[in-house]
């Protein structure tokens, strides 16, 4: 009889481990691979550069264990106890607030411009040709002319974020506008669209795409100015203790800066992406 009893028990309970397999692969795997995937590569060159570092009490480059550390105390204090301690957020939102304000009035005046170079001839044949010229100009040559215009302090570094990102939201805003399939004009006309009206209704939406890259190029690269514009003497910013730390050999805090940009950057971009897929969710490319 007991025999009896353990064999149905047994059959009972041996599909569950296929049904539970299947799950794990068809639910729970998907979701985990694309984060596993992404970590896979910085673990990696965190091993590299422990392994690297490790022992080499001559080197330069810190040991990842040295920039957590640094990182805590620049977060919270408590460490090293020194003028850096605690003080990453205020680094943080000086940086936050002139990284944003240059792009967005880069957006207010790319736009626009863009808008009127792609759509009117007689503009993009007065203003083009400038704009090609003046856009491959390195950021980095008009530091010395920010600071002489501007003086030392946030309003140069808030000039060059502009700069920074005004051309990317430029260029491809232009582009965009300009390859707008003319059957879409004769569409809207066809429908009893005309004149002004499609500019918001055809013009708009079919830049869109190309409006929303510029912005994510565009902000991108303020990130990428912003250690240019706060060497022009400001006091806060993440760029400010990036130059003062190299000035003292301080390779941690460096460090340390450099990864808060790249996070910054990072959810600055995800943002972007986001509010672009809701916008374009009409698109069968941002779908």
């Amino acid at each position: 009889m007991s025999a009896i009893v353990s064999h149905n028990s047994d059959s009972a309970t041996a599909p569950v481990q296929p049904e539970a397999t299947s799950v794990w692969r068809k639910n729970v795997w998907p979701r985990l691979k694309p984060g596993l995937l992404a970590v896979t590569f910085p673990l990696l060159m965190l091993a590299f550069w422990q392994l690297a570092t490790a022992g080499n009490s001559a080197s330069l480059i810190p040991t990842p264990y040295d920039v957590w550390q640094e990182m805590r105390d620049l977060a919270v204090g408590g460490i090293n106890d020194d003028a850096y301690s605690g003080t990453l957020l205020t680094h943080l939102i000086a940086s936050v607030s002139r990284v944003y304000g240059g792009f967005a009035l880069a957006l207010i005046v790319a736009l626009p411009l863009g808008m009127l170079i792609g759509r009117v001839p007689l503009i993009r044949q007065i203003v083009e040709p400038s704009v090609q010229i003046l856009r491959p100009v390195p950021v980095t040559a008009w530091l010395p002319l920010s600071m002489i215009i501007f003086g030392l302090g946030p309003r140069s570094a808030f000039f060059l974020v502009f700069l920074g990102a005004f051309y990317p939201i430029l260029i491809n805003t232009i582009f965009g506008v300009r390859s707008v399939e003319p059957r879409l004009f004769e569409a809207a006309s066809m429908l009893g669209c005309t004149g002004s009206a499609q500019f918001f209704h055809v013009v708009l939406p079919a830049a869109l795409p190309s409006i929303f890259t510029g912005m994510r190029l565009g902000l991108g690269f303020a990130w990428v100015v912003i250690v240019v514009g706060e060497m022009t003497g400001v006091p806060t910013g993440l760029g400010a203790i990036i130059m003062e730390a190299r000035q003292l050999s301080r390779t941690e805090i460096v460090i340390c800066g450099m990864i808060t940009i790249g996070v910054a950057g990072f959810l600055s971009d995800w943002l972007i992406m986001k509010i672009g897929r809701r916008l374009l969710s009409w698109s069968p490319a941002h779908g």
